[in-house]
C-alpha cells in the first residue's frame, strides 16, 4: 500500500501539537519527578514547600487534564484528514488508518513497559478504532455526543456515591495492581522510595508492569475515555469542517469558544484546584465536586487554548514562537517519548536518582527547560530530514515500504 502523495501541510495542526507537548512535558513531570508518590510529610519538608504549594495551584488551574484534552482533540483532527483528505472516505482510508493504530499500540506497549508506564499511546489506539463508527454522523451528532460524554462522568460517579463504592469500572484492574506490587514488594510505606532504591534496568520494568495496572486503574476510575473519546470526536467535526486549514474563515468562532472556555474554564480551574486539596473524595458525595469542577475546567479551558493559538495564528501565521512551535509538533511521537526517556534519566534510581527530592517549584522549570531543548533539536533535525526519527519508523511500519527519511545529504 504506497503512502498518500504528498501534499502541502497545514501548519496550524503542529503549532498545537508543539504547545500541547509543552503542557504534557510540565503535567508529567510531576509523576515522572515521583512527587506525587511522597506523603504528605515529605512534601512539606521540601525547602520549596511554600513556593509548591502556589505551583501545585497553577498546575491543578492551568496544566491538569488541559493537555491530554488538547492532545485528544488534535488525534481527532488527524484522523479527519487521514480519512477525509488524504485516502478518500474509502476501504483504504480505514485500512491506513487501523494499520497506523496498531503501530501507534506497539509503540505504547515498548513505552509504557520499558520505559514509563504513564503512556498514553496505547489509550488513543484502543479508543482511536471506535472513531470510523462516527465517520458518517451529521455535525450535530457529533457535538451532540461529545458533549455528552463530557458530563457522562457525573452521572458514573454519581452512581459511585449511591452505591457507596461498590460499583466501580476500574476494581479489577486495581485488584491486579495490588498483586503486581505485592509480588514486586512494592507497599503504601516504601512506593516513594522504591523506583530511587532499585537501580537496576530489570527493576524499572518491574516498577513500570506494576504502573502499567495502575495507569489504568486510575483511566477506569476517572472515567477518562468518555473525556478522551469525546474530544476525538470534537477534533473529527473540526477536521472535516477544515476549520484547521482556513482560520481566518473562522474568527468569530474562534472568538466566541475563546470567551465561553476562560469564562467558564477559569473558575472552574480554581475550585478544581481547591477541590484537590481538600481531603475529600469518592465515594462520599463531597467527592463529586472534583467530579464537577474538573468537567467544567478541563475541556472547556482546552478548547480556549486552541481557539487562542487559532487566532494568533489567523493575525500573525509567521510569529516567531508560532514558527519555534511547529517543528516540536511534527515530530510529536518523538518528543514525547523523549520526554519520557528524560524524567527516568533525571529522577529515578537507575538514573540521576533526583525523584522525591524538588517540589513543583523545581522540576516545572526543569520541564520547560527542556521542552526548550526539544524546539532546538526539532529545528535542527527537520534543516536534514523530512520526517522526525519515530515518525518515520511508524510511517515505514504503516505502509510495509522503506521510505526515504533524509532530505539533504549530510556531510
Amino acid at each position: 500500500m504506497p503512502p498518500p502523495a504528498p501534499g502541502p501541510r497545514a501548519d496550524l495542526p503542529d503549532i498545537l501539537r508543539g504547545f500541547a507537548l509543552l503542557g504534557i512535558c510540565i503535567a508529567n513531570a510531576a509523576v515522572l519527578s515521583l512527587y506525587i508518590f511522597q506523603p504528605p510529610a515529605a512534601q512539606a519538608a521540601l525547602p520549596t514547600a511554600v513556593t509548591d504549594t502556589w505551583a501545585r495551584f497553577f498546575h491543578f488551574t492551568f496544566i491538569d487534564g488541559k493537555f491530554y484534552s488538547l492532545f485528544s482533540l488534535l488525534f481527532g483532527l488527524g484522523f479527519a484528514i487521514i480519512f477525509f483528505e488524504r485516502n478518500g472516505a474509502s476501504g483504504r482510508g480505514l485500512r491506513y488508518f487501523y494499520r497506523r493504530l496498531a503501530v501507534l499500540a506497539a509503540f505504547g506497549i515498548a513505552h509504557t513497559l520499558l520505559l514509563w508506564d504513564g503512556d498514553i499511546l496505547l489509550f488513543y489506539a484502543v479508543l482511536g478504532a471506535f472513531l470510523p463508527l462516527f465517520r458518517r454522523c451529521s455535525d450535530r451528532t457529533l457535538l451532540l455526543t461529545a458533549a455528552l460524554l463530557l458530563l457522562s462522568p457525573l452521572l458514573f460517579d454519581a452512581v459511585k456515591v449511591l452505591t457507596e463504592g461498590r460499583w466501580n469500572l476500574s476494581g479489577w484492574a486495581l485488584e491486579r495492581a495490588k498483586a503486581q506490587d505485592a509480588a514486586a514488594g512494592i507497599t503504601e510505606a516504601n512506593v516513594g522510595q522504591w523506583a530511587l532504591e532499585h537501580d537496576r534496568y530489570g527493576d524499572l520494568l518491574t516498577w513500570n508492569r506494576s504502573g502499567f495496572w495502575w495507569s489504568l486503574q486510575l483511566r477506569l476510575d476517572s472515567n477518562r475515555a468518555p473525556k478522551v473519546l469525546a474530544l476525538f470526536l470534537l477534533g473529527l467535526w473540526a477536521g472535516r469542517n477544515r476549520i484547521y486549514a482556513e482560520p481566518k474563515a473562522h474568527t468569530a468562532l474562534f472568538r466566541r469558544v475563546l470567551r465561553f472556555g476562560l469564562l467558564l474554564g477559569l473558575p472552574a480551574g480554581a475550585a478544581h484546584a481547591w477541590a484537590e486539596g481538600d481531603g475529600r473524595s469518592l465515594p462520599a458525595a463531597a467527592g463529586l465536586l472534583d467530579t464537577l469542577t474538573y468537567a467544567l475546567n478541563t475541556a472547556p479551558l482546552a478548547l480556549a487554548y486552541a481557539a487562542a493559538f487559532a487566532l494568533w495564528y489567523a493575525r500573525r501565521p509567521e510569529a516567531p514562537l508560532l514558527r519555534l512551535l511547529r517543528p516540536v509538533g511534527r515530530m510529536a511521537l518523538t518528543n514525547y517519548i523523549a520526554q519520557s526517556a528524560f524524567g527516568v534519566a533525571l529522577y529515578y534510581g537507575i538514573g540521576a536518582g533526583l525523584g522525591g527530592k524538588v517540589g513543583p517549584s523545581v522540576f516545572l522549570p526543569v520541564a520547560v527547560a527542556f521542552f526548550c531543548l526539544q524546539v532546538a533539536w526539532s529545528h535542527l533535525w527537520f534543516r536534514y530530514f523530512d520526517f522526525g526519527p519515530l515518525e518515520w519508523v511508524w510511517r515505514q511500519l504503516t505502509y510495509g515500504r522503506r521510505l526515504p527519511l533524509r532530505r539533504v545529504a549530510l556531510g
